[in-house]
């Protein structure tokens, strides 16, 4: 394994991470309809995009390496951001869950109900964040192999 594609993909990682994760941080955020709930949800898909994006970078990396294609990086994305999802999502504390904002919203109230709901719902967003990084990624550090006719 080339150290120079490990460094690279987990920069890009970071960055696509930090890019997409506060999108979809700021798009869930919007559902409350006011401008904290909104800063708020861009501020930790920021911070667990870069996440996700870093360790999907370096993970990519590895199992895909040069040859392994954009379905296995796509694939390692989101078998990993589903792991890290759940694993988010547990750790939670239920005082935490319970005084979040939903505004009466029923499907933010469904969301913090339990540690279950919260875990899966972690789990379904770093799961497509870690499909896009990683699929990207490794698109990007596959080199075709030379085909003689």
């Amino acid at each position: 394994m080339d150290k120079s594609i490990m460094q690279k993909s987990i920069i890009f990682g970071g960055f696509l991470g930090l890019f997409f994760g506060g999108i979809l941080g700021g798009g869930l955020g919007s559902i409350t309809g006011n401008v904290n709930g909104i800063l708020v949800g861009l501020a930790v898909g920021a911070g667990l995009g870069i996440l996700t994006g870093i360790l999907t970078g370096a993970l990519t990396a590895k199992t895909a390496g040069t040859t392994g294609g954009v379905s296995i990086g796509a694939y390692t994305g989101m078998g990993f951001g589903a792991a890290l999802g759940i694993v988010v999502g547990i750790l939670i504390p239920t005082s935490l869950r319970m005084s979040a904002n939903t505004q009466g919203l029923p499907v933010l109230d469904a969301l913090t109900l339990s540690r279950f709901e919260t875990a899966v719902f972690f789990c379904f967003f770093l799961s497509v964040l870690g499909t896009g990084i990683g699929a990207w990624i490794s698109g990007r550090n596959l080199y075709p192999k030379n085909s003689k006719s």
